[in-house]
């Protein structure tokens, strides 16, 4: 979105009827040059506890990290409802979820993948569960290549998909997005006959905005970007936390 165009409306302050899904990376959490560098600021995983407990559980988070992941960023969060892997796997809201294992095709792409990494310093290939993460925020230079390497290895990964953001590239098995994991999760308890509402800010959030839209709930674009389907805004995500009643000192 250029800089001359409108923010978008801020969200509404928080209601007791909502059903809250809140995206991580660039949400929560500032993003890092690698997902492992993000800093945890204090006391955000009580709050995140305390909301939930407001809204009678009908709290999710809803990521691309693995749940094993989200666990150690939030320790304190074990309770609540958790969707990883863009909904691959899930923990709460009545049955848990484990994510398919992974081809042995994918390990020997991750493996084939050494040679960006040793090209473009700064670059970050991972393996989460079935799916494989290529992030070049702090290598820039390297999108090009890094895009190339994920469009050839396709092939040899039946029934995976490619799943661009804004700063990586992410295989991955096809059949579930964030979008569809809200739609379920809506047609559970705690969250079933509650206004959705869901805050993310990269591409991959926008089948999450098409759903809580389709819902009469509120989207917020964490950032701004063009064509977002979100009605409402905010600038980032210190901005969120404040607006969820955060602290937003660092670890």
């Amino acid at each position: 979105m250029a800089a001359s165009e409108p923010a978008l409306p801020a969200p509404p302050v928080l209601a007791n009827d909502w059903a809250l899904f809140l995206d991580v990376d660039g949400c929560l959490l500032e993003h890092a040059p690698t997902p492992q560098q993000v800093c945890v600021p204090e006391r955000l995983g009580q709050r995140l506890c305390g909301i939930a407990a407001e809204l009678n559980g009908a709290l999710a988070l809803v990521s691309g990290r693995s749940i094993a992941a989200l666990d150690g960023l939030f320790p304190e969060c074990a309770q609540l409802c958790v969707v990883g892997l863009h909904g691959l796997e899930r923990r709460g809201a009545q049955t848990d979820r484990c994510a398919p294992e992974p081809p042995p095709a994918l390990a020997a792409v991750l493996r084939e993948s050494d040679r960006l990494l040793q090209t473009y310093p700064g670059a970050c290939v991972e393996m989460s569960g079935p799916c494989l993460n290529l992030h070049w925020r702090a290598a820039p230079q390297a999108a090009t290549a890094m895009t190339a390497f994920a469009e050839a290895a396709l092939p040899r990964l039946s029934g995976y998909g490619l799943h661009r953001g804004a700063h990586g590239i992410e295989v991955r098995p096809g059949g579930s997005d964030k979008g569809s994991a809200i739609a379920e999760l809506l047609q559970r308890p705690p969250f079933r006959g509650r206004r959705p509402v869901f805050v993310g800010d990269d591409p991959a959030d926008e089948c999450g905005f098409a759903v809580v839209n389709a819902h009469d709930g509120i989207s917020v674009l964490v950032g701004r970007r063009a064509n977002s389907a979100a009605h409402h805004g905010l600038p980032g995500p210190e901005q969120v936390r404040r607006w969820l009643g955060a602290q937003a000192q660092a670890a």
